[in-house]
């Protein structure tokens, strides 16, 4: 069992690295041309940022933080993103469930949107007030010799290790409990209590939750009400950079994020999802 897991999980990461490593390079291709779009209007910001977000990854959530942080782009745009990105975990799903995943990228891509420009609305109406805006430098050239040597083997020895063992433990914790128990009566037979449990344990600025409700769902465990509210609430890493700027302005983008995953996975779960 052990064995097979571990090949399992080989398969996946190999899958991630190849994606990540390419979502990267595209990044940093066209990083001038994103930043130009995005600063050019509000309505941009905001519809750009989510469309970054629902790239896998959270190289493009990092992108719009140091934005934010320098004062280019509004609250919106940094809710639009939180919203909508899903971290590296993004790549676990295009690796394990393809169909699903993108399924989930599209929707969180509408999200962000819709809780972007409410975001706006909200800080505007209530004098929401933000850090004080800092200088960020995201205009450095890069070379193809610079991407390869710095960037790739950055990639693969920040991300992959802590990705490998958080898939590796998520799928053998899921094995183990099956096969030794009636993993569907454990859980809570009241799904709203675990679309709170998903939306709260999203909080965490960390890579690695996220995976136990896929692999749950992976395992036909949970609905798909539950999944969705964890892929809006969570965004890996991407709120590291905005945690180390602002206490007070990641709280804030954090309670738009709970409250539009709570309302989702609730809304799909009373229809049925």
């Amino acid at each position: 069992m052990i064995m097979q897991i571990f090949f399992q999980t080989v398969k996946i990461i190999f899958i991630v690295s190849c994606l990540m490593i390419l979502v990267e390079f595209l990044h940093i291709k066209y990083k001038k041309t994103i930043e130009k779009c995005l600063t050019k209007n509000k309505k941009n910001q905001i519809i750009g940022a989510s469309l970054l977000g629902a790239v896998p990854g959270c190289f493009d959530a990092f992108f719009v933080d140091m934005l934010y942080m320098s004062g280019a782009v509004g609250f919106g745009a940094l809710v639009a993103v939180m919203l909508s990105t899903a971290g590296d975990e993004a790549f676990v799903m295009i690796a394990m469930m393809p169909k699903t995943a993108f399924l989930i990228f599209g929707i969180c891509f509408i999200v962000g949107i819709a809780g972007g420009f409410l975001a706006d609305f909200v800080a505007k109406k209530i004098k929401l007030k933000r850090a004080k805006p800092i200088a960020a430098d995201i205009h450095k050239d890069e070379t193809a010799k610079h991407f390869f040597s710095q960037h790739v083997p950055n990639i693969l020895k920040k991300h992959i290790p802590k990705l490998f063992l958080w898939v590796f433990f998520s799928l053998l914790l899921i094995e183990i409990l099956m096969q030794r128990f009636d993993l569907a009566s454990i859980l809570p037979q009241n799904i709203l209590f675990v679309i709170i449990i998903a939306a709260l344990l999203g909080i965490i600025p960390e890579s690695g939750p996220h995976l136990i409700f896929l692999t749950l769902f992976a395992e036909g465990l949970i609905p798909f009400s539950v999944l969705l509210t964890s892929s809006i609430v969570q965004d890996g890493h991407g709120m590291l950079p905005l945690l180390s700027y602002s206490i007070r302005d990641s709280v804030n983008v954090k309670i738009f994020n709970v409250v539009f995953g709570l309302m989702i996975g609730i809304s799909l779960f009373l229809i049925g999802l």
